[in-house]
């Protein structure tokens, strides 16, 4: 189960104790939050696009973190903010920038291939 985040105050708990890490989309920024479960932010700039193409960027990595949230550890605060190379991609591009971006973070379980 997980909450979004949304005032600014959390935002920017997250960015200045947090850890980053990025890709040629998404950079992630995470903090452990001691709650029994994730909090999710999204932040997409003007840099990507104008508000039709931002909130197309933004519900594609809200929709690839909620189809993925059970690979990912509990107990953090994250913020994924999209970079402006995000802005044309498809959605299993988006995903797979977030999975990568988690995998590096060490967030995101190991997937045991059969």
């Amino acid at each position: 189960m997980s909450e979004s985040l949304r005032k600014t105050k959390e935002f920017t708990q997250v960015y200045k104790n947090g850890i980053s890490y990025a890709n040629r989309y998404l950079v992630m920024y995470k903090v452990e939050n001691g709650l029994g479960k994730n909090r999710i932010g999204i932040s997409v700039s003007k840099k990507v696009g104008n508000s039709v193409v931002r909130h197309r960027v933004t519900r594609l990595i809200r929709e690839s973190y909620r189809l993925n949230q059970d690979k990912f550890f509990v107990g953090y605060d994250i913020v994924v903010v999209a970079r402006a190379a995000a802005k044309d991609k498809q959605y299993k591009e988006i995903e797979s920038a977030l999975l990568h971006v988690g995998k590096i973070h060490k967030i995101v379980k190991e997937m045991i291939e059969s």
